[in-house]
């Protein structure tokens, strides 16, 4: 019963593949935008953290079309990197870590700025006034002390990435090889009669790998929480 077929198993290696890349990507941006929110007053703060949260609220299906009319190869962008890149987003895997990466960005960035808002901002004003440069003070003192933030907004980054459907299949279409993460090939043998156990045998997969990211997430959480109480 458990025995994966080969558009299954390339599908579940395509998911881990896919999130990967979109966590990885989006990480840096995800840690700026997080202190930016944390740390920082400017005018535009309240917009910038609707445009992040976004994704959360809208049909990811109108995230995908919107992905799609930007980034596909007629759309401006699109053109761009393909011209000058050659780096092709709509209909490949490319674009899946794409859609994924926009659709867990706001989780990756909501963990990382709790923990950065959990530090003591006087241990930043001590490291300053020793003359040490704002990117040092960041480097040196600021993300040492919101790494386990950092680390579980990773975690259920991922774990929301490789759970991706709506918006990944609207703007990258479901390819089996190329595009068809684990969500897509659950949902294209719903559709198929007599794969009830290639189904179950998906569902279970995605589970164990969802509740063990989840685990992770929130062992992290609490630590991050531990740390900033001492």
């Amino acid at each position: 019963m458990f025995q994966l077929s080969d558009v299954e198993t390339t599908a579940i290696w395509l998911s881990l593949k896919v999130a990967l890349v979109a966590t990885l990507a989006s990480l840096p941006l995800a840690i700026v935008v997080a202190w930016l929110l944390a740390r920082c007053r400017f005018p535009g703060k309240g917009l910038l953290n609707i445009l992040v949260h976004l994704p959360l609220v809208m049909p990811p299906v109108v995230t995908g079309y919107l992905l799609l009319i930007t980034f596909g190869r007629r759309a401006p962008a699109g053109e761009f990197l393909e011209s000058w890149l050659g780096l092709v987003l709509a209909f490949r895997w490319t674009g899946a870590a794409l859609a994924a990466a926009v659709m867990s960005f706001p989780l990756t960035v909501r963990a990382i700025r709790l923990s950065l808002e959990a530090i003591d901002s006087k241990l930043e004003d001590a490291a300053g006034t020793l003359g040490a440069a704002p990117l040092l003070v960041f480097l040196t003192v600021t993300l040492p002390l919101a790494l386990p933030g950092v680390l579980a907004g990773t975690v259920l980054g991922f774990a929301k990435a490789l759970g991706e459907f709506g918006a990944t299949i609207t703007f990258v279409s479901n390819i089996p090889g190329e595009t068809q993460t684990i969500a897509s090939a659950i949902y294209t043998t719903t559709q198929t009669p007599g794969a009830e156990a290639a189904t179950l045998r998906l569902t279970v997969i995605a589970i164990i790998i969802a509740a063990a990211a989840l685990g992770l997430s929130e062992y992290l959480a609490r630590r991050s929480q531990s740390e900033g109480r001492r």
